[in-house]
């Protein structure tokens, strides 16, 4: 007998669809095109990328198709055929965002707290692909799953610091001190929930 659907669950993906389209999609579109060259980047990116013309660019892309294509990747996860394929190119698009953010917050002009949590989010976010790939060689699908999600997890952290740099520039908040947070929290929350709360990632993956 079929069970019944899961009110809550379904609930969830709709949230978490919502959230993608409401937010990691047009963030991720308009990081392509600040990469590219196509949409203006602010005085400070701007400045940025004057100082590293090819690593800042690679950073940009790479990070934004990973954005994009996490999501699939994990919605994918049941159909082999497409899952590991795009898996490695995600892999591939992760590998150059968080090597090439190393650098790139070190050359940044921002606070020593922002230049750190962009640091650490490279390496963190490199560590966590490396765990998930060692993971799948083991066949440990399961912590395989896990880590992919905590990895998603630290992705989104474009998505909330432009939340919470915006949200500063709009209520006129004191910016700096604003922008160090943001460079820790937009990453370390996600990655938080994901982490301490495994019923939730039980049921994202849930079929």
């Amino acid at each position: 007998m079929k069970a019944a659907p899961n009110p809550g669950r379904f609930a969830l993906r709709i949230a978490i669809l919502s959230l993608a389209l409401v937010l990691i999609i047009p963030i991720g579109v308009v990081a392509i095109g600040s990469g590219l060259g196509v949409i203006a980047l602010p005085y400070q990116m701007f400045e940025l990328a004057s100082r590293a013309p090819v690593l800042f660019p690679a950073h940009m892309l790479s990070s934004a198709l990973a954005l994009l294509l996490a999501p699939i990747v994990i919605a994918a996860r049941k159909h082999p055929k497409f899952h590991r394929p795009l898996g490695r190119l995600l892999g591939v698009f992760v590998v150059i965002g968080g090597l090439t953010a190393l650098p790139v917050a070190v050359m940044s002009h921002s606070s020593i707290a922002a230049r750190a949590g962009f640091f650490v989010q490279g390496v963190v976010w490199i560590s966590l692909l490396g765990a998930a790939l060692l993971a799948i060689r083991q066949r440990n699908i399961s912590r395989h799953a896990q880590l992919m999600v905590a990895m998603a997890a630290v992705t989104t952290g474009a998505v909330w610091f432009r939340l919470m740099t915006g949200t500063a520039i709009i209520l006129e908040l004191p910016f700096e001190p604003i922008y160090g947070f943001a460079a820790w929290a937009g990453w370390m929350l996600p990655l938080a929930v994901v982490t301490f709360n495994p019923r939730l990632v039980t049921a994202v993956l849930a079929r």
